[in-house]
C-alpha cells in the first residue's frame, strides 16, 4: 500500500492509548497532511500528560510505514480549547438506522417551546427537581447548544470526567444527575458552529454520557433550545422519545410560537404529553394583589382546543429567578413556586408519563 492518509490511519488505529482506545477512534488526530514522504499531524482532546506519553509510540507506528521519510507530531500545550481531557465535543453526526433508545434511561422527555424567553430551562430544572423529590431517579440534559444555562442554574461547574476518552461521566446536583456543553466550555465563551456540529453534539451528549454512572434513570428530561430547527429535528428523528412537554407564558406573540412547536411535534410523530403555562400570575408580595402582566388562561385553553393534556400553571416570581441564578433551584425548598412544580411532577407520574 502506497503512503497516504488511509494507511497512517491504518497504522494510528493500531496504537493503544495510556487511557484506553486508539488516537483515531477517539478523534485525538487533526490536521493531517501527507506530502511525499513527509507526514505531519497535531494530537489533541486529552490530557497534556497523556498525550506526551502517546507520542513517541504513535510517532515510531508511523514511521514503521514503508515510503516515510518524516514524520512530525504536534501537541499543544495546555488543553485544547474549550476541552480538557476526554472526547471532542462538536463534531458531524454518525450514521444510525433509525430512532435509538438512551442507554440507562426508562423514560425521555422534552420540554420545548416555540419561543425563547418562556422559562423553558427553568421550567426544565425545577420540574427535574420535582421529579427527583418524588422519589423518581432523574437526569437533565441541556440541549440548548448554543446558550446553556443548566450549569448555572443547577448550581454546576466541573468538568466532567472522561476515564477512557470516551465515555462521559456526568454530574449530579440536588438528587439529579446533570449534563451540558456549557460544563466542557468556559461560562464566556460562544459555540460557533452549523447545524452538523450541533447535531454531532447532541448525539454524543445523548450516546457517550454514562446516564447510567449513579443508577439506572426513570427519566431524562431534554432542555430544548427555543425554535424548530436542528436540534429539535435530530432529537425526534434519531433518539426513542416517549414525548414532550410545551411551555408558553399566556400571551398571544407566545401562544402563537407555542402552536409552531405543537406542530412540529406532531408532524415528527413525537406525542405530546402536555402544556404547561408558565408566569400565569403574579401576586405583590406588599400587598397580596394578584395580576395578570402576561394575560392568564391562554394555554389552558389552547390545550382544550387541541384535546391535549393540561399540566398546570406556574407563577411568575421573583424568588423562582433569584434561585435559578444562585444555582439553587426553587423546587428544592418550600413555598408556593415548589408546590407549583410538585403538582406538575405528580400529574407526570400518575399519567405514567414518568
Amino acid at each position: 500500500m502506497s503512503l497516504s492518509k488511509e494507511s497512517v490511519l491504518k497504522a494510528l488505529r493500531g496504537v493503544a492509548m495510556p487511557s484506553g482506545g486508539d488516537p483515531v477512534s477517539r478523534d485525538l488526530v487533526r490536521a493531517l497532511a501527507v506530502q511525499g514522504g513527509i507526514v505531519r499531524f497535531v494530537l489533541e482532546g486529552a490530557s497534556e500528560a497523556e498525550l506526551a506519553a502517546a507520542k513517541p509510540v504513535i510517532e515510531a507506528a508511523v514511521r514503521s510505514l514503508e515510503g516515510v521519510e518524516s514524520v512530525t507530531v504536534v501537541v499543544p500545550s495546555g488543553p485544547a480549547k474549550g476541552m480538557g481531557a476526554g472526547p471532542k465535543i462538536g463534531q458531524h453526526p454518525t450514521p444510525q438506522a433509525g430512532p435509538q433508545a438512551v442507554e440507562g434511561v426508562r423514560h425521555v422527555i422534552a420540554v420545548g417551546s416555540g419561543k425563547g424567553g418562556v422559562g423553558k430551562s427553568t421550567v426544565s430544572s425545577n420540574l427535574a427537581v420535582a421529579l427527583a423529590r418524588a422519589g423518581k431517579r432523574v437526569g437533565l440534559l441541556d440541549a440548548d447548544i448554543y446558550g446553556p444555562s443548566q450549569p448555572r442554574m443547577m448550581g454546576v461547574n466541573k468538568r466532567p470526567a472522561s476515564p477512557d476518552g470516551k465515555t462521559i461521566l456526568p454530574l449530579q446536583a440536588h438528587g439529579v444527575v446533570v449534563m451540558s456543553i456549557g460544563l466542557m466550555l468556559k461560562e464566556d465563551e460562544a459555540v460557533i458552529w452549523r447545524g452538523p456540529m450541533l447535531m454531532g453534539a447532541l448525539q454524543q451528549m445523548l450516546g457517550q454520557v454514562a446516564w447510567d454512572h449513579y443508577g439506572p434513570l426513570d427519566v431524562l428530561i431534554i432542555d430544548l433550545p427555543p425554535g424548530t430547527g436542528d436540534i429539535q429535528l435530530t432529537l425526534c428523528q434519531k433518539t426513542r422519545l416517549d414525548g414532550a412537554i410545551v411551555v408558553s407564558t399566556p400571551q398571544d406573540v407566545a401562544l402563537l410560537d407555542a402552536k409552531k412547536a405543537l406542530d412540529m411535534f406532531r408532524r415528527l410523530g413525537t406525542p405530546v404529553i402536555g402544556l404547561i403555562e408558565n408566569m400565569s400570575t403574579y401576586v405583590c408580595p406588599n400587598c397580596g394583589h394578584e395580576a395578570h402582566l402576561f394575560g392568564h388562561g391562554g394555554v389552558p385553553a389552547e390545550a382544550e382546543r387541541l384535546g391535549l393534556p393540561y399540566l398546570g400553571e406556574l407563577p411568575l416570581d421573583l424568588e423562582v429567578r433569584l434561585a435559578g441564578d444562585a444555582g439553587q433551584p426553587v423546587a428544592t425548598g418550600e413555598g408556593a413556586a415548589s408546590e407549583a412544580y410538585a403538582g406538575i411532577a405528580r400529574k407526570l407520574i400518575e399519567a405514567g408519563a414518568v
